[in-house]
Order: structure tokens, then sequence, then C-alpha cells
């Protein structure tokens, strides 16, 4: 490899990197968002109790056994695939055709929504079950106890996987070159076929897919550290007191001058 071809290829063609980057992390973001809306949906839906009898217990298991097809299909099938049948299945089967831009987002985040779902199940169940009972106790229902008590711990708990889960789309829009998406594959391939050079300009895409990555974990990872709060944190008022440990060596030194 030759540093000066490098920087040649990386200078001279800037723009289709920068617009190729941008769009990756359109698509990603937007996916990643829906598809964890989508997830915590189904995730709600899918811990709903089911009654013994009556048409309530009917209607749930129909939704549940819809739900579980959705999830099977794109958790089993790869992303390619996928972006495959939905933009020129459509078009071929139905006489849709779908914009590229629009289709992507649609192909991310209906697929890390179902990847989602599992991760947002996984959440709830491992929340401890009197949390559940407390909470019916004083008559919430199960939206209200999802929305109020258990969401907000699930959220916290499951953002490791969000995150990692975002990491991944950023690499996985790749495969969406195979419908003309003009994602940082798409921009570096056709830098490659341009320049007859093939290793430098996708070293430099590799680079930019590493900084994407990079950043996104460590904002992240920033925002976990946020929500636990401080390491020292002393509750007030009402509340029951913890001492730190300097205050009860200040105390005793206290009472032994005393």
């Amino acid at each position: 490899m030759s540093f000066e071809i490098l920087i040649k290829i990386a200078v001279n063609n800037w723009p289709m990197f920068v617009r190729g980057a941008g769009m990756t992390l359109l698509i990603s973001i937007i996916g990643t968002i829906t598809g964890l809306i989508i997830g915590l949906l189904v995730g709600i839906i899918r811990t709903i109790p089911i009654p013994d009898r009556g048409i309530k217990k009917t209607i749930l298991k129909v939704v549940n056994t819809i739900l579980s097809m959705y999830i099977e299909f794109f958790r089993g099938t790869p992303m390619i695939v996928q972006a495959m049948v939905i933009y020129y299945g459509s078009a071929q089967a139905f006489g849709i055709q779908l914009d590229k831009v629009a289709a992507a987002i649609f192909i991310v985040s209906i697929n890390t929504g179902a990847y989602m779902s599992e991760i947002v199940r996984g959440g709830i169940v491992s929340i401890d079950r009197g949390q559940f009972e407390a909470a019916q106790a004083i008559g919430m229902n199960h939206v209200k106890t999802m929305t109020n008590v258990i969401l907000p711990q699930v959220i916290r708990n499951i953002l490791p996987a969000t995150g990692n889960e975002f990491v991944i789309n950023i690499k996985d829009t790749s495969v969406l070159n195979v419908i003309s998406v003009t994602e940082l594959y798409f921009q570096t391939k056709s830098i490659a076929g341009s320049s007859f050079k093939f290793f430098e300009p996708f070293f430099v895409a590799s680079f930019i897919y590493l900084v994407m990555t990079f950043t996104v974990t460590r904002i992240l990872r920033f925002i976990e550290r946020k929500m636990d709060g401080p390491a020292d944190y002393i509750m007030a008022g009402n509340q029951m007191q913890v001492e730190r440990p300097e205050d009860i060596v200040r105390k005793k030194q206290s009472y032994n001058q005393i």
C-alpha cells in the first residue's frame, strides 16, 4: 500500500466518503430508534398475562402467534435477503416502487424491532415479580404497570444491548447496497471502480466505520454512567440516610476529643 495514494484517494473523494457516512448514520439512527419503539411495543404485548378463558384469551393468543412469526422470520433470515424481498419483491408482486432510502430505513427498523422485542421481553421477565404484584395491588393495569414501574428499569437494563444493536446496524447498512442505497459501502465501491484501486478506498472506509462505531460506543457508555448516578449518592429527607466512611471517621475523632 502506498501512503501517498491513500492520502490522495481520501482527499480527492472525501465528499463521497462524507455523503456515504452520513447516509449510513441516518439509516442506522432512525432504524435503531424505530426498532426500539417496535421492540418496546411488542415486548409489552407479549408479556400481557393471558386469562384462562374468554375472547380476550383468543385475541391474545392470535396476536402472540403473529408477533412470534414476525420475530422468527426477521431473526431467521439475513438482512440482505429481506432487502431484496421487500424492495424488489414489492415492485414485482404489487407494482409498488419504494423510495430507496425509505425502504432501507423500513428494512433496518423492522429487523431491529425483531431483535429488540426479544431483548425487551427478557428485560421485563428479569424484573422481580413482586413489583408486578405490588402495582396490581394498588390498582394499576398492565399498561400503567409497564409505563410507570417496569419500563424505566427495563430501558436502563437493556441500554447496553441497544447500543450493541446500534453498532451492528452501522455495519449492516453495507448490505443495503444491493438496492442501490448510497451508503458508505456503496460510495466506496464506486470510488474503487473509478480509480481501479480497491485496497486504499476500503481501508479509508474501514477507518470511517471504526470512528463511527467507537464514537457511538463512547456516547452510550457516557449515557449509562449518567443514568447510574453518582457512586457516592446519599439519600436525604425521609429516606434512609447512609453515612460515608469519612463521615464516620470524623465523628469518631470528635467523640474521642470529648
